[in-house]
């Protein structure tokens, strides 16, 4: 299948991306507002696309372009699951000219460690020094 990587929050379709994100395990049942709003406040966007011109997959990147990014949101629709659309997503913001100084790249992932080892992502090395603050989404979203 040939797919098409584009970025931008006016290229992505936030219907779509609602319904891909709603049903996956780390925000189930997101809202549009709350979809649009991260994608609003987001460094880059990305979304893969069927040559329809439907979106199936979408991840965004929050960064400050310098230093740091962190991935978050990348998912692909499940039938689309294990064709490599993750991957080539991965590598696409990994090498974006507007992260192009980024040295310190993060995320969390719960099922989809070998998606992103195979990007050069490993283990955190120092997992004693990363501290959060995790509360639950709030239900009126």
């Amino acid at each position: 299948m040939q797919i098409t990587l584009k970025c931008g929050y006016s290229n992505m379709d936030f219907d779509k991306v609602t319904s891909i994100l709603s049903e996956s395990f780390w925000s189930p049942g997101i809202k549009s507002d709350e979809v649009k709003k991260a994608a609003a406040n987001s460094a880059l966007l990305v979304g893969a696309f069927k040559e329809d011109g439907e979106q199936i997959a979408y991840g965004r990147v929050i960064s400050d372009k310098t230093r740091f990014a962190y991935l978050t949101d990348f998912c692909v629709e499940e039938k689309y699951r294990r064709t490599g659309i993750g991957q080539k997503m991965v590598a696409y913001v990994l090498g974006h000219d507007e992260l192009a100084d980024v040295y310190q790249w993060l995320l969390i992932t719960k099922d989809a460690h070998g998606v992103y080892k195979k990007q050069g992502f490993s283990v955190i090395s120092r997992p004693l020094d990363y501290m959060e603050i995790r509360e639950p989404r709030p239900k009126d979203r």
